[in-house]
């Protein structure tokens, strides 16, 4: 396949919170777009996620979505996977981040961890294996906003077939630290991609 990227590279960063926040090292030449539905970290672009069949159709090459997509129930996750196909080029790809719940499972069996007890440290806070369920529990009850909330939840195996199913038939994976990473395309990556990521097999 022919690498069909044009310059400059545009990455649509959904629910990135803040542009603070660096983006992964594969973006450094991409200009940053940043989507979210809360105003306050000042986005390029106030949006629901559910909601992104009212953008410009095809302006993006990649879409980058980092520990969003468990924000939506289970019945959503399609038409936001529909709206990521919307706004994407033809050559565009997806790289989305959610939490292991398998690795979640098997931590808390082999560890006999209990729901509240203590998973790891992170710059926010301590974190138990209900704020990786259900989303941090602090900033929930602080917000007082149900979108910071998990509505659903992947285990590698699911999110594949979840991508496949729905517009997404070439998906690389990696997993590591309860979390799964997966680079996602609607049709057969071309060269640059490959090397981008370092991809070597589809999952």
């Amino acid at each position: 396949m022919e690498n069909t990227y044009t310059m400059p590279l545009r990455v649509l960063n959904v629910g990135g919170n803040s542009k603070a926040i660096p983006l992964p090292p594969q973006y450094t030449e991409f200009e940053h777009v940043l989507l979210d539905i809360d105003p306050a970290g000042n986005p390029d672009v106030v949006c629901d996620a559910r909601q992104l069949h009212t953008l410009n159709p095809a302006e993006y090459d990649a879409i980058y979505c980092s520990h969003n997509l468990e924000h939506y129930y289970a019945h959503e996750v399609p038409h936001v996977l529909a709206g990521f196909r919307h706004v994407l080029r033809d050559s565009g790809f997806v790289h989305i981040r959610v939490p292991d719940l398998q690795a979640l499972m098997q931590t808390l069996s082999e560890k006999q961890l209990d729901l509240t007890d203590l998973l790891y440290q992170s710059p926010a806070g301590p974190i138990t294996a209900l704020d990786v369920l259900y989303g941090y529990g602090k900033k929930i009850a602080a917000s007082g906003q149900d979108f910071f909330a998990h509505k659903t939840g992947f285990t590698p195996t699911s999110l594949i077939k979840t991508l496949r199913q729905h517009g997404f038939p070439w998906v690389f994976t990696a997993t590591g630290n309860l979390e799964i990473q997966a680079v996602a395309f609607s049709s057969e990556p071309d060269a640059v991609a490959k090397q981008l990521f370092n991809l070597k097999q589809a999952a």
